[in-house]
């Protein structure tokens, strides 16, 4: 899973980020509001950590702005917080959870756990891309007339990259920075992408020649 971490303590920040890591998550983390909301637009993320109060912008901010762009990630707040009415406004800005500082890093765990099952249903993150094509980002699969098309992990990153961007070319370049966050060879990327597009029908991820690749759907 990845998962986006902002906490501006920098003790806990790094505690959470190892913990995670070593359980096989993905972490970017955060001590800035602003950087993570920047950061939801560079990258996807499955599940959003966010502290309340850090520097520049408010966990409740930066989830109330990402709902405004209509960008619905599950989130759980980290927080001192025990009042009520604290409680109430971060719900209604749409997370999943609230864990009290101080929590056990294994209560973190099976929090992101149900937050990740209990935001979306099965086929509410189920993305139609036509001739009979899914792909559920909740658990990663791809189906082709209703049966399991199995993707190697770059190519399921790849295409979790392209769905993002849809109806926009995406280049070379944003690929690697998306789906690898290193640089890699740019024939390595156009392999995969071979890869992935022979596993489903034609015209699905459509190349622009010089420019990048698309999946355009309405």
């Amino acid at each position: 899973m990845k998962i986006l971490l902002l906490e501006d303590e920098y003790s806990l920040r790094i505690s959470i980020k190892e913990f995670l890591e070593d359980i096989g998550h993905t972490v970017d983390a955060f001590m800035d509001g602003l950087d993570a909301y920047n950061a939801v637009f560079d990258k996807t993320y499955n599940l959003l950590l966010l502290d309340v109060n850090v520097p520049s912008l408010s966990g409740f901010q930066l989830l109330e702005n990402l709902h405004k762009e209509n960008m619905k990630i599950p989130t759980i707040f980290l927080t001192s917080m025990t009042d009520i009415s604290n409680l109430r406004q971060g719900y209604e800005k749409g997370c999943c959870d609230y864990i009290r500082k101080p929590f056990d890093l294994e209560e973190l765990e099976l929090r992101i756990s149900q937050a990740y099952k209990s935001c979306y249903t099965d086929d509410s993150h189920c993305i139609d891309l036509g001739q009979n094509v899914n792909y559920n980002m909740t658990k990663g699969k791809l189906t082709l007339n209703d049966e399991e098309v199995i993707l190697r992990k770059a190519e399921k990153d790849i295409l979790e990259v392209l769905i993002k961007y849809k109806n926009t070319v995406v280049s070379i370049a944003t690929i690697q920075d998306e789906a690898w966050g290193e640089y890699v060879e740019p024939a390595t990327i156009r392999v995969q992408m071979k890869n992935l597009r022979q596993k489903i029908p034609e015209g699905i991820i459509q190349n622009r020649r010089g420019l990048g690749y698309i999946i355009e759907r309405s």
